[in-house]
């Protein structure tokens, strides 16, 4: 749960939440192919057998200073431009989070793991 305060109180918003908002901003992001996991036992894991979504964790959320950091790792369609991809889930991640949350958000890290053609 990450609880912030403003004039009106407190509020907290759950991680789920989060995790469901930034996966559906990816997901309608032009050239991401799929989402990664984040942490290496998950993506061993996925090597042997697969795993749903709900276990994945492709993200990492942390709150510093009541200000959002987001880790966020994915694949990108083969032949885009990936600074281009990376820039612009960044600025759509951003502008989501903050507009659906009033949360800040002070950092966004998208790792590309790999290329899918």
């Amino acid at each position: 749960m990450i609880t912030m305060e403003n004039y009106l109180g407190k509020i907290s918003i759950s991680e789920e939440y989060l995790t469901a908002l930034i996966a559906h901003t990816v997901s309608r992001c032009f050239g991401v192919a799929d989402l990664n996991s984040a942490e290496k036992k998950h993506g061993l894991m996925l090597l042997f057998k697969k795993a749903d979504l709900k276990r994945r964790k492709f993200l990492k959320l942390s709150v510093e200073d009541d200000k959002l950091s987001v880790v966020l790792h994915i694949s990108v369609l083969f032949g885009t431009n990936i600074a281009a991809i990376t820039d612009s889930l960044a600025n759509k991640i951003r502008y989501t989070v903050e507009d659906k949350t009033g949360l800040k958000v002070s950092k966004i890290s998208v790792y590309v793991d790999g290329v899918i053609e």
